[in-house]
Formats: C-alpha cells, structure tokens, sequence
C-alpha cells in the first residue's frame, strides 16, 4: 500500500510524535526544517505500516514491528523509486524516534533499531581551484552597471569564500554586524553558534558594499538588499554567479555553496587542522569534514600523476 494512503493514528501516538518533536527542538537543538523532514519520514513509515498491518497505528503496534516489516518498508520505499540516500535518512528518523519512544514505554526496540541503512557513495564536495576562485570573484563585479549593486555581489562570495559561510548564513547577517569584527559570531543550522575568523579582504569588500549602498543599515535590518531595499535573494547570488562562471568557461558546480567547498578544500591544502576546519564550517560530525580530506587525495594524486615520468 502506498506511504501517502489515509489512515489511523492513535492519539496516544500523536502525542508522542508532538513531544517528540518538541524533544529534538529542545535538547537536540535541530533546526525546523530538519524536524519538519522527520515528521513527514515518519509519517510516511507509519502509513506504510498501518496499510502493511493491514490496521491503525498505535504506540503498541510501533513497539511490535518486525524485522519483516521494516524490511518490507524498505523495500517498498526503493519500488517507489526512493535513492538509497533518502531511505536511509528516513530510516534515520524512525530510528531517532523509536530510541526516544522506547525509553518512554518500554519495549524492545530491536527489530527496527537493527535494521542497516542501504549504501551509498556520498557525493564528494566539488571546490574551485584557487586561482579560478580568484578570478570568479573579479569577474562577479563586473555583472552589474551599478556600482552598489557590483560591490554587494562581490562582497557577498568573497564573505561566502573567505569565512567559508553557508549562503543563508552569509544573507542573514544585519547592520549590526558591521563593521565586521575579526571574529564574526554566526548562528548555523540548528541554531548553533560558532565563531569565524574574517579576512582583511572580507572586510574591505563589505565596508566598501557599506559605504556605496543607497539604503540605511539599521542594526535589525538585513545587511545585504536587493535593487528596491529588501532582503537580497539566495536566488540572484545565485544568478550572479551563474553568469560570471560561463563567462570564465567554469563548470556549472561553480555555485555559492562551492565557495564554502573551496574555504575548506583551500585550507586543508594549506596545511588546516581537520578538527579546526570543522569548527569553521559548523560541522556537527567530523565524518562530514572528511570528504575533504578525500578531495584532498584526488588533488594530490593528479598532481603526483601529472609530474611523475610514468604518469605522462
């Protein structure tokens, strides 16, 4: 039976998806969509469940799932075209909800908490090389005939590149952030804070954003706008980039977010500590900062292919 079919849901299991939740926002710190996510994955489980069990889902039908019906949940997510990525970042949220609901009532949460997520290969994170990455931040200033225009471009991706910032959290800055500090406090997914160290050249693209734009930067407001003074748009940093790439013949994973890749990437090639950089980009898993070791390993052995007699 399909996961988005109708069914019941006990309100004893309501609750407890409610407090769950209210659990993850408040001990866990994760962020809304994040929750958000999970309640439609378990959502999904469950109703798969109920049409599976052939009835309603209650707190106890949770805790007497089988090895067999996990399996076939699976296995129906796949059918319906599901990547292994995906179902194990569902199967991720039925387990982080059964671990909780456990404790709370009491049974053997075996069948589910054992069950394997399927494989995959995570995607390595794909930088710009540095002297590109130079060159694209030049060549963004050139997309806009108006100077104030220009100079916020290019102050948002040298931000973005030098302090390795996520876009949202680049556009979420105020004007009470400026003048940047050395150290700049920035709230990332989950609302968790970390500090970053900002560049000279940071700096002095902002302040000179700061000192040709046309609206008043009051210290609730956003520090960059668009053309008519609202907050600026993921979406036209985006654009701007988009077109300075083609224009420099770079390839199309030259976007805001490779800017980040390429902070870390460019450290890590410097001689970065793993665990420094991690701190850096707000990474709660060190796992995550290790993909660039990885990036780290393929520069390394094409340069090494490169300049070696048998490598020609």
């Amino acid at each position: 039976m399909s996961g988005t079919a109708p069914f019941q849901i006990s309100p004893g299991l309501r609750d407890a998806l409610s407090a769950w939740a209210d659990h993850m926002r408040a001990l866990d710190g994760a962020a809304e969509n994040t929750i958000t996510a999970y309640l439609a994955d378990l959502t999904g489980f469950l109703a798969f469940q109920a049409g599976h069990r052939g009835g309603s889902m209650g707190l106890g039908e949770v805790g007497r799932l089988t090895s067999a019906d996990m399996r076939a949940w699976m296995a129906a997510e796949r059918l319906r075209g599901a990547g292994a990525r995906s179902v194990a970042r569902r199967l991720s949220a039925v387990k982080s909800f059964t671990r909780w609901l456990c404790e709370r009532e009491g049974f053997d949460p075996t069948a589910i908490l054992s069950m394997r997520a399927p494989k995959f290969r995570r995607p390595l994170p794909r930088p710009i090389a540095k002297a590109a990455t130079r060159e694209l931040i030049d060549t963004v200033g050139l997309q806009h005939e108006t100077p104030w225009i220009a100079a916020r471009d290019v102050a948002v991706v040298t931000l973005l590149y030098g302090c390795g910032l996520r876009i949202s959290e680049g556009l979420g800055l105020t004007g009470a952030d400026v003048p940047l500090p050395d150290m700049l406090r920035i709230r990332g997914k989950g609302g968790k804070e970390r500090l970053v160290p900002v560049l000279p050249a940071a700096r002095a693209a902002v302040d000179r954003y700061v000192a040709l734009c046309p609206y008043e930067l009051g210290p609730e407001a956003p520090l960059f706008r668009g053309a008519r003074g609202g907050k600026l748009s993921p979406r036209l940093v985006a654009g701007v980039m988009a077109r300075a790439r083609m224009q420099l013949g770079l390839p199309s994973s030259a976007t805001p977010h490779a800017l980040r890749h390429s902070f870390a990437t460019h450290l890590l090639e410097a001689g970065g500590d793993l665990r420094a950089i991690q701190e850096l980009l707000g990474h709660a898993s060190l796992s995550t900062t290790q993909a660039y070791t990885a990036v780290d390993a393929v520069h390394l052995m094409d340069v090494y292919a490169k300049a070696h007699p048998h490598g020609r």
